[in-house]
């Protein structure tokens, strides 16, 4: 990781380490805890048979907290970085202690395909190198990784969202992002902290090299009505890649 990355992990675990009583209320609807999303989230879990699941980034367990009461029979696990919102998780909202533990996405301390599944809601646009926690997620999933977050091709006026994609295809938009926020690669915001511009499209190569099937659900209600739908048109978009569960 390079010092300027390094940097901005800091500064955005010590944002979350600041910002852990009210993280709740500040993050109300987004990725974890938006019910149509989390709906859809168990719905895809059922589909899977999933007995096992493993929440990547879980915060103050509000994502878990949806699983624990939609799927009783579920076995969750989450790992979290920050010490402050898994001391959340347990005081407010009855996460069993242990549930979660402290640790990255990038380094998961368990072993090949040892659950069934691995989540992550809302926070690959918050890592320097997403490309890492997905790999990993891939590496413990034996038959299936969800993942729900931004989509920057989904964002902005349309002549804005058809120069984003031009500009990642033709292999420019790095250098043109690393313009725009001045060498960094982020934004420092007061509601978001450290945000990175990050699409669920920038996983999709690793993605498709792991699964049999994907599927692609936007992340927010509105009517299709475009053949570019949701790549052009869901500015969240939900993640769920399949393949043939791994034998024990």
């Amino acid at each position: 990781m390079s010092r300027d990355s390094d940097k901005a992990v800091q500064a955005q675990r010590q944002y979350y380490a600041d910002t852990a009583e009210q993280y709740d209320s500040m993050h109300a609807h987004e990725a974890g805890d938006d019910y149509a999303n989390m709906k859809i989230i168990c719905t895809l879990l059922r589909m899977v048979d999933a007995r096992t699941v493993l929440d990547v980034g879980a915060g103050t367990g509000r994502g878990l907290q949806h699983l624990r009461a939609n799927l009783p029979d579920l076995h969750v696990r989450g790992i979290e970085p920050v010490p402050a919102l898994i001391e959340q998780a347990v005081r407010k909202n009855g996460i069993p202690q242990g549930t979660i533990i402290e640790g990255v996405g990038e380094a998961l301390p368990f072993e090949d395909a040892s659950f069934d599944v691995a989540c992550s809601f809302g926070i690959l646009h918050h890592i320097p190198n997403p490309e890492l926690v997905v790999r990993e997620m891939l590496r413990v999933s034996g038959s299936a990784v969800i993942i729900s977050d931004g989509n920057r091709f989904g964002q902005g006026t349309w002549p804005m969202r058809l120069l984003k994609l031009g500009l990642f295809k033709l292999g420019l938009w790095r250098i043109v992002n690393y313009l725009k926020t001045r060498g960094k690669g982020y934004l420092l915001t007061e509601g978001d902290g450290v945000a990175y511009s990050y699409s669920v499209y920038d996983s999709f190569d690793r993605i498709t090299e792991w699964a049999d099937r994907i599927v692609l659900i936007p992340g927010e209600p509105g009517k299709v009505k475009s053949w570019f739908h949701p790549l052009l048109t869901a500015g969240t978009i939900i993640v769920c890649a399949l393949k043939e569960k791994t034998p024990r």
